[in-house]
């Protein structure tokens, strides 16, 4: 088990995005994957795809439900970018229209992210943060509010 706290990582007037920072690391997990794939001859392109959506919803339209492709289970808020055809996926908790939490990704090449299991455990750490923010909620201790998610520098999660 790891611990991780949450990360601002941009606030705009339409959305706030934000990431998971793992004890001891330097960067977020969205980071990380903006550095596993900005100098991949072959899926730059694919991440510019989700770099410009990203900065399209938090600056224009928020982070709308028929932008993302659902994934995980039905009663969590797992879901992936782009929901077009490209290889390359970014494994996200979508709290609201104008709440993102962006998570690690890789390229899905298999019919099923449970079938990678590099891509099933981004999506399994996303599910299980996911838990322990709604029993955060419920208790008061973090709120989800318009463009941000107050409280996160006080909460530490067991993931």
């Amino acid at each position: 088990m790891a611990q991780a706290k949450l990360q601002s990582v941009m606030q705009t007037e339409k959305a706030g995005l934000f990431s998971i920072c793992f004890e001891g690391e330097s960067f977020n997990e969205f980071e990380k994957f903006i550095q596993k794939y900005q100098q991949d001859i072959i899926l730059n392109r694919d991440l510019q795809i989700i770099l410009t959506a990203i900065n399209k919803m938090l600056t224009v339209s928020g982070f709308l439900e028929r932008y993302f492709r659902p994934e995980g289970k039905m009663r969590d808020r797992v879901c992936a970018l782009p929901i077009e055809t490209s290889k390359l996926r970014l494994y996200c908790l979508r709290m609201s229209d104008s709440v993102l939490i962006a998570g690690n990704g890789g390229v899905k090449d298999s019919k099923t992210y449970q079938e990678n299991s590099e891509l099933n455990g981004y999506v399994l750490t996303l599910q299980k943060l996911d838990e322990l923010i709604k029993l955060a909620v419920k208790k008061g201790e973090i709120t989800i509010e318009e463009h941000t998610i107050s409280d996160i520098d006080n909460n530490t999660f067991d993931l």
